[in-house]
């Protein structure tokens, strides 16, 4: 394991994987603890904050050039900037029930599901992990 390829990329795919890194641990942290106190709150706008600047930082990131530098997982990020939003707004209104859907939602579509992706062979995130 390296850190040699993330620390060589754009300031803009670091700012990407380190903040979806911290926004990985924070959100387990947010899952596995006791929920609506302060510290749970706290954590949690530190939490969409992170995923609102790995959203926003994915535009831009271009190395999977599918359509004018953008690709569908672009459509990932459109989504975040919606959902994260919403999950607060959610909170704030008492709709706990909806709140926890769209947070776990997030949690797995944004972070664990494309995570993933990002360990395949020929990206930054596979070569941290395995060398290369």
């Amino acid at each position: 394991m390296t850190l040699q390829p993330l620390l060589s990329a754009s300031p803009a795919i670091q700012m990407h994987a380190f903040a979806a890194m911290a926004a990985f641990g924070l959100g387990l942290v947010q899952l596995t603890r006791r929920k609506g106190d302060f510290p749970h709150r706290t954590v949690g706008y530190i939490w969409v904050g992170l995923m609102l600047l790995i959203a926003g930082s994915s535009f831009w990131i271009h190395q999977m050039n599918q359509w004018h530098g953008f690709s569908v997982i672009h459509l990932l990020s459109i989504w975040v900037l919606f959902i994260t939003p919403f999950a607060v707004m959610m909170a704030r209104r008492g709709n706990i029930s909806a709140h926890r859907r769209g947070m776990i939602g997030l949690y797995a579509g944004a972070l664990l599901v494309a995570g993933f992706f990002t360990f395949m062979p020929g990206r930054i995130m596979h070569a941290v992990l395995f060398g290369g």
